[in-house]
């Protein structure tokens, strides 16, 4: 792993956090909570990791008072970028269906994006990082330099 690798006891929080909010917006059907998240998603997806703001009450308040995590066990960011472009998806498309009045649709997505957070918070099992690693697997990696082909 490198320098960038992640503490999972962050990614935790930062699910337990996300949870929250999103349970908010499942409670209240209010597409601003929901698009309050839809930001959060997008900085950590198409911008980086560092940028989420739970992520850095997480290195700033429990870090310092925990253990180091071993190298072996932190998590590349790749797989977790992922994760939260899917959650991108899903609470956008929760945002614009509680906007427009459509209650149902915004309940469904923004339910499935309450799920998914709490799989990862309850149980460490993030189920976008999992999808990552099944679509890389059915992925062409492109050929090497070393191919002949």
């Amino acid at each position: 792993m490198s320098a960038g690798s992640l503490d999972p006891r962050g990614v935790r929080f930062t699910a337990a956090l996300t949870s929250v909010i999103l349970a908010l917006g499942l409670v209240t059907g209010s597409w601003r909570v929901l698009a309050a998240q839809t930001v959060l998603f997008a900085m950590c997806a198409f911008i980086g990791m560092r940028l989420n703001p739970w992520g850095y009450v997480y290195r700033q308040t429990l870090q310092p008072r925990l253990s180091p995590v071993p190298e072996t066990q932190r998590e590349d960011p790749a797989p977790v970028r992922f994760s939260q472009g899917v959650g991108f998806v899903f609470t956008l498309v929760a945002t614009v269906a509680y906007a427009a009045g459509w209650t149902s649709l915004g309940l469904v997505a923004n339910a499935f994006a309450l799920v998914a957070a709490l799989l990862n918070a309850a149980f460490g099992y993030c189920l976008g990082c999992q999808m990552y690693l099944v679509l890389r697997r059915f992925a062409p990696a492109g050929l090497s330099t070393t191919d002949t082909r």
